[in-house]
């Protein structure tokens, strides 16, 4: 009898020798789940619980939750509209000794503790929302807003997981001047963004944000669990390298940029790009060509990218973070849509490519004794979000693949104490 065939009779004897008093709760996240985003919801809530844990079965049917049963679990299942089947020690204990075969690509990891969340965003409105806050909403998962002032104050120790929101760190408020220097919210941005600066003593805003954005470096350092998108991810690198040097124009800070400042880059300072160029022209909607933004770049029924294949029992963290229902998913755009490959640091992760162009939208690092991860564009279920457009419903898209890799980053910090394999 051959192993696999022994493993096989093995757990059918478990099955039905078992126990037929229901012990576990198991949530399903392949395409049999009727709301993967609220799943996630439900498996925050159980471990925010005093003594709550749960154990996520990667690759097990999309990446599954197991819970020992509650009353309380099931019925906060029902409430959210969330699919669980109710099943016995012995069923549960055959999906483990399966998992744990070491010719499957499969992994159980414990998850213990919920992470404290802070979305980093700014006070005022602006018109556009923020993928990542309505995730968060939708799935029920709570969170604080912090901004420049609480992490000036130096409150970032308080959390165990930041995500930036839709920001410009390079002190050109998004190089929108272009095209709406004439609008009042840009107008508005601008004056309360240097009062801001001025008020917490720094004479420009873009030597604020160099500030924030190394008090940030600093919380990755200490064990802290980054995530950002959009232009939260390659204008937060630039605003590192460019470190000591101006590269913001006359209609942004009120003075001239530094001579020859491509050629004054510090790429050693940086989490996931080197070797780029910024954009020296004031009026370009673009930072770098770290961007793959051009919307010639490919059609847009060919705009996908596709989730690597980790080994489950070796790269936990990637593998952690890519599960899904789906490996393929349709692209979508952003102030940065997606990051040029020949830019990014050999040591970095990529975890969702596009090979057909040479683009990266999905990349995964570690810093110090913390982790990050940059996903590239603005809306998931948005292909190409513009500024004033209301913002998605989540309720008629309950099932998104790309809102799942978002949650997939809130959730794998419980997992923070687990001794890994990578």
């Amino acid at each position: 009898m051959t192993k696999r065939k022994y493993i096989a009779l093995l757990i059918t004897w478990l099955i039905f020798s078992g126990q037929s008093m229901a012990s576990h709760l198991l949530i399903q996240m392949d395409e049999s789940q009727k709301n993967h985003l609220k799943a996630y919801g439900i498996a925050y809530w159980e471990l925010n619980k005093q003594g709550g844990t749960m154990e996520w079965l990667l690759n097990y049917k999309g990446g599954s939750f197991l819970f020992p049963y509650s009353k309380s679990l099931e019925s906060e299942c029902m409430i959210r509209g969330v699919s669980f089947s109710v099943i016995a020690d012995a069923q549960a204990n055959a999906i483990r000794l399966e998992i744990g075969d070491p010719e499957v690509n499969m992994e159980v990891v414990r998850m213990e503790k919920a992470p404290k969340v802070a979305v980093y965003s700014p006070k005022n409105k602006l018109p556009w929302d923020d993928a990542v806050t309505l995730a968060l909403t939708y799935a029920e998962i709570p969170y604080e807003i912090i901004y420049d002032e609480e992490i000036i104050a130096g409150k970032l120790p308080l959390y165990d997981w930041l995500h930036l929101h839709h920001e410009d760190f390079t002190g050109q408020y998004g190089k929108f001047y272009g095209m709406f220097r004439n609008a009042p919210w840009y107008q508005e941005q601008v004056r309360s963004m240097e009062a801001l600066a001025n008020g917490l003593g720094f004479k420009k805003v873009s030597q604020l944000k160099l500030a924030v954005a190394t008090k940030i470096k600093d919380f990755t350092a200490g064990g802290g669990f980054l995530f950002t998108m959009c232009s939260g991810t390659d204008s937060y690198d630039i605003a590192l390298a460019a470190e000591g040097i101006d590269i913001c124009e006359s209609m942004y800070d009120g003075d001239g940029t530094t001579p020859d400042y491509n050629n004054k880059l510090d790429y050693s300072k940086t989490f996931a790009f080197q070797n780029f160029k910024l954009s020296t022209n004031p009026m370009e909607y673009r930072f770098s060509d770290i961007d793959m933004k051009n919307p010639a770049r490919i059609d847009r029924d060919r705009d996908f990218f596709t989730l690597f294949d980790f080994s489950a029992k070796w790269d936990v963290v990637p593998t952690m973070l890519c599960q899904n229902h789906e490996q393929v998913i349709f692209g979508f755009m952003g102030q940065s849509t997606a990051f040029n490959k020949n830019l990014i640091k050999p040591n970095v992760i990529v975890m969702g490519e596009n090979k057909a162009i040479n683009e990266a939208k999905y990349i995964h690092g570690t810093f110090g004794n913390g982790m990050w991860t940059f996903y590239g564009g603005h809306d998931p279920e948005d292909y190409q979000h513009m500024v004033g457009d209301p913002p998605t419903d989540l309720n008629l898209h309950p099932n998104s693949p790309g809102y799942r890799l978002i949650l997939n980053n809130v959730l794998f910090p419980a997992a923070k104490k687990k001794k890994q394999k990578t």
